[in-house]
């Protein structure tokens, strides 16, 4: 049984798979994306109008969820339709598939929703963020290339451009203050140059990047425009100003739970493809693939992420606010004073706000951990863990946690001091009782502090 694909949406050939195959619409060439048909999008598209546009997949038996595909191996009527598969004469844009590793039934149906969601032509599901990230910038960069990278990223993803991409591929990472329009233009090389890469909201730091004022210098050079929009899905849609390919851990807010890891890469058809190539492509060759029923876990959280959001957003806003009221250092795009705020205001999508993360700074660890600890241990305001986007408070020192694989001087330079305490705002228990347990925790801290100095 199956719905009717809007003509808006990333969709497959909708053609009764035939072993026999035909000659019709045969595309005798490896693309198994079908791209949606043009659509000027408005930057400020509602991406949940795109989710509600996009082809719903009903299951095996009518109902009205997907089915899960868990083979790994698919099954032919005829020898002859073997070849023509590995010979990119068929493929899943006629419902033909031969492994996991290259496509899936279920998997490619969350890519669907994924290009949905950020509003371009394609996306591709990997087994984790890091997978995703590295899988394009090895595809896209090639041995001894040159990438432009914010200074301010996720630990992990400095570590691959600072030392393994360095090391395994010769490719040489120039890293800038993406605030420095200036300096992003001046450090890329044209005809070297391959990428631009950046976070849409860094990690933990919190700028807010002008994506269109980047992507517009970037392409004046023929440098293609990587963004992780892992900190803001549904707040901002790279894509749609701009970037040329957007990436996620849909481990933090799309899948909410904190219980999967995995990854995708949005961008356009042509990238996709080339990225499945059985030759070349950088996800067919290097496994990071995702599993079915990861893929239809993910696929049922989608629909409401938007809502998830928006409540995130909400109280970290409200925080934020009366956190500052309170006379903390807090970092926060909602807060007026936040050098990106607006620029993130007149780029973001209306009624999503300005993030679901706030930083506070401690000035030292020592009393971050304090802190952390009263906030965990004492009160229950939140818990000390890694990640985030799961609905309940999530903190972390970032200097000596999630950004530990930079230097001393790579956080400096990035603006980590070793007091910074990052927040995910989760949604559980009311937000006026998640606050008092914020002031208890704070209290306690400045009873120690007191006592302290007192002897």
């Amino acid at each position: 049984m199956a719905a009717q694909a809007d003509t808006r949406s990333l969709q497959f050939v909708g053609k009764k798979r035939s072993d026999k195959g035909g000659d019709e619409d045969d595309h005798g060439s490896s693309v198994f994306i079908i791209p949606k048909k043009p659509h000027l999008s408005s930057a400020k598209e509602d991406p949940v109008l795109s989710l509600a546009n996009a082809r719903h997949e009903f299951g095996e038996h009518g109902g009205v969820n997907m089915s899960i595909e868990a083979s790994a191996t698919f099954t032919v009527m005829e020898p002859d339709t073997m070849r023509r598969l590995f010979a990119g004469e068929l493929g899943p844009d006629r419902d033909f598939f031969i492994y996991s590793r290259h496509f899936n039934p279920t998997v490619l149906n969350l890519g669907r929703k994924m290009a949905a969601l950020e509003g371009t032509e394609a996306a591709y599901c990997t087994a984790s963020g890091m997978s995703a990230i590295s899988s394009v910038l090895l595809q896209l960069v090639g041995g001894g290339g040159h990438v432009v990278a914010s200074h301010s990223l996720y630990g992990g993803t400095h570590a691959l451009l600072t030392h393994f991409l360095a090391r395994a591929c010769r490719i040489e990472t120039t890293f800038v203050d993406v605030s420095d329009i200036g300096a992003v233009r001046e450090a890329m090389i044209e005809g070297r140059t391959k990428v631009l890469y950046f976070e849409a909201v860094s990690n933990p730091t919190l700028v807010v990047a002008d994506v269109p004022e980047l992507c517009r210098v970037a392409h004046e050079k023929g440098v293609v425009v990587v963004v992780d929009n892992t900190f803001a899905p549904m707040v901002l849609s790279p894509a749609r100003l701009g970037a040329d390919v957007v990436v996620h851990s849909i481990s933090k807010y799309i899948s909410g739970g904190a219980d999967i890891i995995a990854g995708a890469v949005c961008g356009p058809a042509s990238l996709v493809n080339s990225m499945m190539d059985m030759h070349h492509g950088a996800l067919m060759l290097l496994g990071p693939t995702m599993n079915a029923k990861v893929a239809f876990e993910l696929s049922e959280r989608i629909p409401h992420l938007g809502l998830r959001m928006k409540e995130h957003c909400h109280r970290a806003l409200e925080f934020a606010k009366r956190m500052k009221k309170l006379g903390l250092k807090v970092i926060y795009p909602g807060l007026q004073d936040h050098p990106q705020h607006g620029l993130l205001k007149s780029l973001g999508n209306p009624e999503y706000g300005f993030g679901g993360i706030l930083c506070v700074d401690l000035d030292s660890e020592e009393r971050a951990n304090r802190l952390m600890h009263h906030l965990q241990n004492a009160t229950q305001f939140g818990l000390m863990a890694v990640s985030l986007g799961y609905y309940e408070t999530l903190m972390s020192c970032s200097g000596s946690s999630t950004s530990s694989e930079m230097s001393n001087e790579e956080k400096a330079l990035a603006g980590i001091s070793p007091g910074l305490v990052r927040m995910s705002i989760g949604y559980t228990g009311t937000l006026e009782q998640r606050w008092a347990q914020f002031e208890r925790a704070l209290a306690k801290l400045h009873d120690e502090s007191f006592m302290f100095h007192k002897n």
